[in-house]
């Protein structure tokens, strides 16, 4: 059977459509506000995207690029500043713990990516909600939120399998562990239990969460294993690799693999279509 390819704007259609219906309801259109503070021509390629892409869904979008150094205070000013209805920063600023210090500096009824420090810890105990009586739900990652309604839109969550076991009996790769998107999404697909070797540059991490355990309690096991050792089992594989000279070797995939990139570069090779069942090249518009 030929490899079906999903773009992401097919995806990403109908969440368009239901955003902008809500926002032109509205009595003034929200106002979101993104910061890009360093040098990173693929944070600065996102940023021109995510800006065309909130301008069809009908939303406010001003991009505001300055030294990383004065960054701090235009966060602390925006956060005080009733006109603006959310935040967004373009990481990595520093690529080191300063990073996690700006996420936790915006303002959480601000935080439009769900990196601030109340949504990481509501992310990783799995527990959906802000409040007791489960009426505010807690704000996801952007990106890996992203990779999962991608994945459910193409019928990889099993929605006849009890809640938090739509992924049960699925073997997913990811291939990166940066603390904004690969950690948090191999920690969401262990929540609803699929089992996941987290592929980073020193090692393999397993997480995964027992069938028979609290529906909270994910863990995460270091291996020796190398990518050759565990790709091939793999019914999903996802990379996020922001290096164009990274390739996953095609002969590590199994044959009806599903491939999803989620980098902003290219990490399957070309002869990817020729084994996998679906390719999914970029997840950028439902982001």
């Amino acid at each position: 059977m030929p490899c079906k390819v999903v773009l992401a704007a097919e995806v990403a259609s109908n969440y368009t459509s239901e955003i902008k219906s809500e926002v032109s309801q509205k009595d003034t259109r929200p106002k979101l506000v993104g910061f890009l503070a360093n040098d990173d021509p693929y944070a600065e390629k996102y940023a021109q995207s995510s800006s065309k892409h909130l301008a069809e869904a009908g939303l406010d979008f001003e991009l505001r690029q300055i030294p990383r150094e004065e960054l701090e205070a235009a966060l602390k000013d925006a956060n005080e500043d009733p006109s603006v209805s959310g935040i967004l920063v373009y990481y990595p600023v520093y690529g080191d713990d300063r990073d996690q210090k700006l996420q936790d500096m915006v303002d959480p009824t601000k935080d439009v990516e769900g990196l601030n420090v109340v949504y990481n810890g509501k992310l990783y105990s799995n527990d959906r909600y802000l409040d007791d009586e489960k009426t505010r739900k807690a704000i996801l990652p952007c990106t890996p939120l992203a990779v999962v309604k991608v994945l459910d839109h193409i019928g990889v969550y099993d929605h006849s399998l009890p809640y938090g076991d739509h992924l049960r009996g699925k073997t997913i790769a990811v291939v990166n562990r940066s603390e904004v998107v690969g950690r948090p999404l191999a920690a969401l697909l262990a929540n609803d239990g699929a089992k996941v070797y987290s592929i980073d540059i020193n090692d393999i991490q397993i997480f995964a969460r027992d069938a028979a355990a609290s529906i909270n309690s994910h863990t995460t096991t270091m291996t020796a294993f190398k990518p050759e050792d565990v790709i091939p089992e793999c019914d999903v594989v996802i990379t996020g690799v922001p290096a164009a000279a990274y390739k996953m070797p095609t002969s590590l995939l199994k044959p009806g693999v599903v491939a999803v990139n989620f980098a902003s570069v290219r990490n399957f090779e070309p002869e990817v279509k020729d084994i996998a069942s679906i390719y999914v090249p970029s997840v950028g518009k439902v982001t």
